[in-house]
């Protein structure tokens, strides 16, 4: 395996081999992270890559392209039927291209859009100044109860009433609690806006009904398919009929060219594995394992945002303990657990520094972990917390990790690569 790469460039290679390497020793626990099956990475590398393919199955601008086709179309009836929905374009490159197209389909440059705000839980497309959505939309945002660090309903309704946009935007990075989209969808449209839902995080959640379903609430859905839909990377967007010219326009000639047409075909094995029953299992699986977390920490008396979760995520709040998401990020990454510094509502830190530490069940989870190990992955994060990171604590946590990673192997075979 990788024999051509070894002998044409070492350098990557070495490189390849040590990022294997690192995903095996460590616990991944990064809740936007997760590890694709064997038969996804095999799509990925296939000579799929060489083709190019503007436009869209039936209607190509370049010849050859009968074979791609049907791999699209596959994406395309997979995607529809694992979601229930209309119409879905698998050609985004990323999340981020999705809402792009999505916004540019739904509303003109300059309206107003409202998403929830990136330092209560949100993401930079939802209208980051920093972003495109900043550049190009008057923005506005929502964002949580003081108290109960969740979405009050009557909060969003007057803000959206006083507001008045023409496109609302649900959908979060960093949010522990399940998304009302039908109660929030009545609101968007009781002022003549437009829902738009991202539901990156929790599209494999939603598709097997372990999550509340946008897609009757909503006039266009996004999605990335690399969270816990365990695809690529990858965007996906979901719509009406109504919607499904527009759509398909603003991602070609839109925001895109060529497809990527080995990454789409992953999709489409992914989808695939999606719809077997044994993904419904795992989805259970991943909440079970995140509520496993959510009371060993509650027994340590380490301080989570809104108190749990209900979804895969938990966010942390390590500025309880005296601590900094940035200084415990670096702290547990030397007890081999990768987790990410993240802002919590109301945070007084700056967004490189932060409060807190987010938190993701789906990747442990695909590598076989359950309850039991999720508690005591869970104290050896309160172990390291409570001890204020000292260096003594995170050396016994490291070898515990060593231990426990041994029985739960990561791609067995790229482990086997030669130096």
């Amino acid at each position: 395996m990788l024999d051509n790469v070894r002998k044409v460039d070492p350098e990557i290679y070495s490189a390849i081999q040590k990022e294997v390497g690192r995903q095996h020793q460590k616990l991944e626990l990064i809740a936007s992270e997760n590890f694709v099956s064997e038969a996804v990475l095999e799509a990925m590398g296939t000579p799929l890559t060489n083709k190019y393919a503007e436009g869209y199955p039936g209607k190509r601008y370049y010849g050859g392209c009968e074979f791609v086709d049907i791999a699209e179309q596959l994406a395309i009836d997979r995607a529809q039927k694992l979601f229930g929905a209309d119409h879905a374009n698998v050609q985004p490159h990323s999340g981020s291209q999705a809402n792009m197209a999505s916004y540019m389909a739904l509303i003109e440059t300059g309206s107003k859009i409202m998403g929830m705000d990136l330092s209560q839980g949100g993401h930079l497309t939802h209208g980051s100044p920093v972003n495109f959505s900043g550049h190009l939309y008057e923005v506005h945002s929502y964002g949580v109860n003081r108290e109960t660090e969740a979405i009050d309903p009557d909060e969003f309704r007057k803000k959206v009433e006083e507001v008045k946009p023409a496109l609302v935007i649900l959908g979060a990075s960093a949010y522990p609690r399940a998304i009302d989209f039908k109660t929030l969808g009545e609101i968007i449209h009781s002022v003549g806006a437009k829902a738009l839902a991202d539901i990156a995080h929790i599209a494999g959640l939603v598709a097997v009904g372990e999550h509340p379903d946008p897609i009757p609430h909503m006039d266009i859905v996004t999605s990335t398919t690399h969270k816990t839909l365990r695809g690529p990377r990858g965007g996906l967007i979901l719509c009406k009929e109504e919607y499904a010219k527009a759509v398909n326009k603003n991602i070609f000639p839109g925001c895109q060219g060529g497809p990527l047409m080995h990454m789409i075909a992953a999709k489409a094995v992914s989808f695939q594995e999606a719809m077997q029953p044994e993904f419904k299992v795992y989805q259970k699986q991943i909440k079970d394992n995140a509520k496993a977390m959510e009371e060993a920490f509650r027994q340590r008396d380490i301080r989570m945002v809104s108190g749990g979760t209900d979804n895969h995520l938990i966010l942390l709040d390590v500025g309880h303990n005296g601590l900094t998401g940035k200084e415990t990020e670096k702290a547990l990454d030397r007890a081999y657990i990768t987790v990410n510094k993240n802002m919590i509502p109301f945070d007084q830190q700056k967004p490189f520094v932060t409060s807190g530490i987010r938190i993701g069940s789906p990747a442990l989870t695909s590598r076989g972990m359950k309850q039991d190990e999720m508690k005591l992955v869970a104290n050896f994060i309160a172990d390291v917390v409570e001890s204020k990171l000292d260096e003594a604590v995170i050396e016994s946590v490291q070898a515990k990790v060593a231990e426990l990673v041994q029985a739960f192997p990561l791609y067995p075979r790229w482990q086997e690569l030669p130096a």
